[in-house]
């Protein structure tokens, strides 16, 4: 499942920030290594609340990087844990054991919601390779992989090795934050609204046909979409004086300091009017002054048009991350 999908289970840093690489493109060091130098091994479990106990303050302590596990995962834990499939939910783990004179630290976690792909923190190539020997020897299989952009590499060149399975780039994708919030100038005409219960069959459809355009399928039922995100306010509608909605951007609720701006989707028919960007800069303008430390948002790489427009409203770019398909 790809952060542009449409709740991904769906953005600036000083150079010295702790989840800022060093600039747009550049490679996230994983966070950290066992001080006994001895290889730790992957734990996976199907156990919602003991992958929490275990790895929840890992996640916590990088909320930018981690914003698609924290964001999914705390989505299950709201909405149970079949919102996104039929299936059980999987989760691993690496580090966090004494055990073998290890320091006890997370360092590294994926989950995956099937039917979609599995989503991995920063690894190692090393780590990589014990993650997809793990996986590859207790059955698993999965349509994609998600990561920053190395780690999506490297785990797909690890997955090759454990199971002959060749990858190919589904999608490139690049994560952003809000600095100074720049509305734009000037606004189209209208206003914003946040979506109310009488929208439902407005957000279900254009929740489709976003999944569509993505190039994927809906990561959950659309009703249940629409009912979950108007129950906490999650998609403000940009609509016109005569109160036409022309446009949505949505929000995920906060968790860690952090909220995600995702899905932003205009019609084709209504697109280039400067709708999209000032439903964006209106729910940024919100999630800021609700309080979250981190404003952050995805674009495809691959269109220009998003990418631009999200860096004149002010946001600034914080890392890469791929979608790498297996054939």
């Amino acid at each position: 499942m790809s952060p542009d999908s449409p709740d991904s289970p769906d953005s600036p840093d000083s150079p010295d920030s702790p989840d800022s690489p060093g600039g747009s493109g550049g490679s996230i060091r994983p966070a950290g290594h066992d001080r006994s130098g001895a290889p730790a091994a992957w734990r996976v479990t199907r156990d919602l609340d003991g992958f929490l106990e275990r790895a929840g303050d890992f996640l916590a302590s990088r909320p930018a990087l981690h914003t698609v596990p924290l964001t999914v995962v705390d989505s299950l834990r709201r909405r149970g844990t079949h919102v996104y499939g039929d299936e059980d939910p999987v989760f691993g783990v690496l580090g966090g054991d004494v055990r073998g004179g290890g320091d006890g630290a997370v360092r590294a976690v994926f989950f995956r919601t099937p039917p979609h792909g599995i989503c991995v923190t920063p690894l190692t190539e090393e780590e990589a390779d014990a993650l997809a020997a793990t996986l590859a020897d207790a059955g698993h299989r999965f349509p994609t992989v998600y990561g920053d952009r190395d780690t999506a590499a490297a785990f797909a060149g690890a997955w090759r090795r454990s199971t002959g399975i060749a990858s190919r780039v589904g999608m490139r994708q690049r994560l952003y934050r809000l600095a100074e919030l720049t509305p734009p100038e000037p606004a189209p005409a209208g206003r914003a609204r946040v979506a109310a219960a009488a929208d439902r069959d407005l957000l279900m459809r254009w929740y489709g046909e976003f999944a569509a355009e993505v190039g994927g399928h809906p990561a959950q039922d659309a009703g249940a979409w629409a009912d979950s995100r108007v129950s906490h306010g999650g998609i403000t509608l940009w609509e016109t004086p005569d109160g036409v909605p022309v446009a949505m951007a949505g929000v995920t609720p906060e968790v860690a300091g952090q909220i995600r701006v995702a899905p932003v989707y205009t019609p084709p028919a209504l697109r280039g009017r400067g709708y999209a960007g000032a439903a964006t800069a209106e729910v940024s303008r919100a999630a800021r002054a609700s309080g979250a430390a981190e404003v952050l948002l995805f674009t495809d790489l691959s269109n220009p048009t998003s990418n631009g427009l999200y860096q004149r409203i002010g946001y600034r770019p914080v890392a890469d991350f791929a979608v790498y398909a297996f054939e």
